[in-house]
C-alpha cells in the first residue's frame, strides 16, 4: 500500500510543479471531495430516501438547492481559488514541500490531530463572534438562510465569512509547514466532516455515535434551526469548547428530554 502511494506521488511530482500541486491540485481535490460527498445528501432529500434518519421533516425547494450550488461554484472559483493561490508563498515560506520522502503515518496523524484541536479552538471563537448582532445580520445570516441544511450548505457563506472562518482551517498547516500529502488528507477530512455535520441526516453509522466529543449532524442541525441569539453549538468537529463554556446546554437539555421520552415509551410498551 505504501509503495503504491509513493509511486503515485512520484508520478505527480515528476509531471507537475509544486505550485500546480498545491494550488490547482488542492483546489481539484477540494471540489472533488466536497461535491462527491455532498451531492448524495441532496439526492436523498429530493428522492425522499432514508426519511426515518432525516433530522428535520422539512425539505428545501428545488430553487433553494439550485441557488446553493450556483453560489457555491461562484464562491469557489472567485474566492477560494484566488485565496489558495495568494497563500502559496506563505506555505512555501513555512516549509511545505511536495518532494520525497513522504512523511510517516505517525507524523501525518499527529499533525492532523493537532490541526483538529487547533481548528476547533479558533473556529469556536470565530463562529461565536459571527453570532453577535451586527456580524450575524451583515455576514453570517447568509449561511443561516438554510435552516434545514443539506451537505452542500456547509460552504454556503458570505465571502467575508469564507475568509474569516477559513483561517481556522489553514492556521495549523501554515504554522507547521507539513508535507503536501498531509495537507491533502487534512483538507479531505475537514471537508468530509463539515459536509456530514450539515447533511441533515443522523444515521446509525454516523461518526458521533462512535467518536467521543464528536459533534456531527444532530449537534449542528440544532444550531441551524434555532434563532441566532439562542442557538449555541458553535464548535466545528469536536465539541469540547461548547462543553467548557456551556454553550451547548440547550442542546444537551433537549437531547436528555428526548431520551427520557423514549425510555417512557419503552416502559409503556
Amino acid at each position: 500500500m505504501a509503495s503504491m502511494i509513493e509511486s503515485a506521488w512520484t508520478y505527480l511530482i515528476t509531471n507537475f510543479s509544486d505550485f500546480q500541486l498545491t494550488c490547482l491540485g488542492g483546489f481539484v481535490l477540494h471540489e472533488s471531495v466536497f461535491f462527491l460527498s455532498g451531492l448524495p445528501f441532496l439526492l436523498f432529500e429530493r428522492a425522499g430516501w432514508f426519511g426515518k434518519y432525516k433530522i428535520q421533516k422539512k425539505n428545501n425547494s428545488l430553487e433553494a438547492q439550485e441557488k446553493c450550488i450556483t453560489r457555491l461554484l461562484m464562491y469557489h472559483f472567485c474566492v477560494n481559488l484566488p485565496i489558495l493561490i495568494a497563500s502559496y508563498p506563505v506555505f512555501k515560506f513555512m516549509g511545505t514541500r511536495a518532494s520525497l520522502p513522504l512523511p510517516s503515518w505517525k507524523v501525518i496523524s499527529t499533525q492532523i490531530l493537532f490541526y483538529f484541536i487547533l481548528e476547533d479552538f479558533v473556529f469556536y471563537w470565530g463562529h461565536r463572534i459571527l453570532h453577535t448582532k451586527w456580524l450575524y445580520k451583515h455576514v453570517h445570516s447568509v449561511h443561516h438562510e438554510y435552516a434545514t441544511p443539506f451537505g452542500l450548505t456547509s460552504e454556503y457563506a458570505h465571502p467575508a465569512e469564507i475568509l474569516f472562518l477559513g483561517f481556522a482551517t489553514i492556521i495549523g498547516p501554515a504554522i507547521t509547514g507539513p508535507h503536501l500529502i498531509t495537507i491533502y488528507l487534512w483538507v479531505s477530512l475537514r471537508v468530509l466532516e463539515t459536509v456530514e455535520a450539515h447533511s441533515g441526516y443522523h444515521f446509525p453509522w454516523s461518526p458521533s455515535n462512535f467518536l467521543p466529543l464528536y459533534g456531527g449532524s444532530d449537534f449542528h442541525d440544532y444550531h441551524h434551526r434555532l434563532l441566532y441569539t439562542k442557538s449555541g453549538n458553535y464548535s466545528s468537529t469536536f465539541v469540547y469548547m461548547d462543553w467548557i463554556f456551556g454553550t451547548d446546554k440547550g442542546y444537551r437539555r433537549l437531547k436528555s428530554l428526548k431520551e427520557n421520552e423514549r425510555e417512557a415509551e419503552g416502559k409503556v410498551m
